[in-house]
């Protein structure tokens, strides 16, 4: 059911301290101070002039390019968010919804969790139920992940098979990430359907509601495979990040890699955003650097296009989710402000 509301007697929560405004400010001041320390040595280390040399020969239209293949990354994640948790949602909110946690995800990266929780804070604050908020968070995950995981598979089958171009070492390179893939999905559908059961088999509220959430998440993921926005979104999410990174190479005059080793390089890589730090700095850049190489590019050339692909990652995603949050903010605490989700009416606080 639809439920609009119109909240006059209600001011938002302040944000949590993990998601304040103040962590924000120092995320972003410490990615600045990154990137300043980044340029520092490359301009003054003499053993790294052949960086120079590449960062000197930027090529502003693939740089511009790049840009655009961020913007479409964004508003592919907010086509997905959109049709997980309401599909007639209004665009305007869907769409701050969705580009405050891009800002979340580049500023406070830890897998994505960042962006999850600002998006479950601003759903609390439209009385959304908790029940509901965790399972279409778990819904949410799976389906953003299913494209990095479908390609993983896809991409390793071809270079394992020789179907496409890459470095030598192919049924290992192809072999891994395939086999990993699969049992991911398989491990997916094995743990919502080991919550279910086990959802019987308890008592204590809190440990059923989680167990019912990620029973009921991994269905409602299931069910939106039948569902071509969220399909393309998913899908479009990644693709369009990938070929950020892609472009990196082809702005600096690099070799661009074939297109199954730079897919597999950017999906492991990624892993890398998994170490808590503010924009995953440092972890995801060198896990990054690390499978380009492992996937056939030279250090120099890996570490040039990531360290621009990071760059339009960080200021990209920041400067569009930002002033959306604001927006939002505002709204919410504006008595008049109205919303729509796909709640039960009963469940919101008029």
């Amino acid at each position: 059911m639809i439920a609009r509301t119109a909240r006059a007697d209600r001011l938002p929560e302040p944000l949590p301290s993990q998601l304040s405004a103040t962590r924000f400010r120092h995320a972003a001041l410490f990615a600045v101070a990154i990137a300043a320390l980044l340029g520092a040595l490359v301009v003054l280390l003499p053993s790294l002039s052949a960086l120079r040399t590449s960062f000197s020969g930027a090529e502003p239209d693939w740089i511009a390019l790049a840009i655009c293949a961020e913007l479409l990354s964004c508003l592919s994640y907010v086509l997905v968010f959109r049709s997980v948790f309401c599909h007639r949602m209004d665009w305007r909110t869907a769409t701050e919804l969705g580009l405050a946690e891009q800002a979340a995800n580049s500023l406070l990266s830890v897998g994505g969790a960042g962006g999850l929780a600002l998006g479950a804070w601003i759903l609390r604050q439209q009385s959304v139920p908790k029940e509901q908020i965790g399972r279409l968070t778990v819904t949410f995950f799976l389906i953003t992940s299913l494209a990095n995981v479908g390609f993983l598979s896809i991409c390793g089958i071809a270079l394992a098979s020789g179907l496409a171009s890459g470095p030598d070492d192919r049924l290992l390179l192809g072999g891994i990430p395939t086999a990993a893939g699969m049992v991911a999905i398989v491990l997916a559908l094995a743990i919502g359907a080991f919550a279910g059961r086990l959802t019987t088999a308890t008592d204590r509220a809190s440990v059923k509601a989680g167990l019912a959430a990620i029973d009921e998440g991994v269905g409602g993921a299931i069910e939106q495979l039948r569902s071509p926005p969220a399909l393309a979104g998913s899908t479009g999410y990644m693709l369009f990040d990938i070929a950020v990174l892609a472009i990196c190479f082809r702005a600096f005059g690099l070799p661009t890699p074939p297109l199954d080793a730079l897919a597999l390089a950017y999906i492991i890589g990624q892993l890398g955003g998994l170490i808590p730090l503010p924009g995953g700095a440092g972890g995801l850049d060198l896990g990054l650097i690390g499978a380009l190489v492992l996937y056939g590019s030279t250090a120099a050339d890996a570490t040039v296009a990531v360290l621009a692909y990071r760059a339009i990652y960080l200021i990209v995603p920041a400067g569009m989710g930002l002033p959306a949050l604001a927006s939002l903010r505002r709204r919410l605490a504006h008595p008049d402000a109205q919303f729509v989700f796909c709640v039960p009416t009963e469940a919101r606080v008029r």
